[in-house]
């Protein structure tokens, strides 16, 4: 059961309906982080803009690296 109420793919129209599409299109599925913020579209756009905005001052492996080191702090198996 989940903690979040979320939007069902299945259920979902508008703004909501082409976020997961395009992942779909692009990964295959809808990811839970998408799934998470289904209730409200708009702060997906503003946490894609701010990762993008990140890793723009980085090279890919040093972003990777410091996304790996971050959640073994944490302890994040996800």
């Amino acid at each position: 059961m989940a903690f979040v109420r979320t939007v069902p793919e299945r259920e979902a129209t508008g703004q909501l309906k082409e976020i997961y599409d395009a992942d779909v299109a692009a990964m295959g599925y809808v990811p839970n982080y998408t799934k998470a913020v289904s209730l409200r579209p708009a702060i997906l756009g503003a946490y894609r803009k701010l990762g993008a905005a990140i890793r723009s001052s980085m090279d890919l492996r040093r972003y990777e690296l410091i996304t790996t080191a971050v959640a073994a702090h944490l302890r994040c198996t996800y």
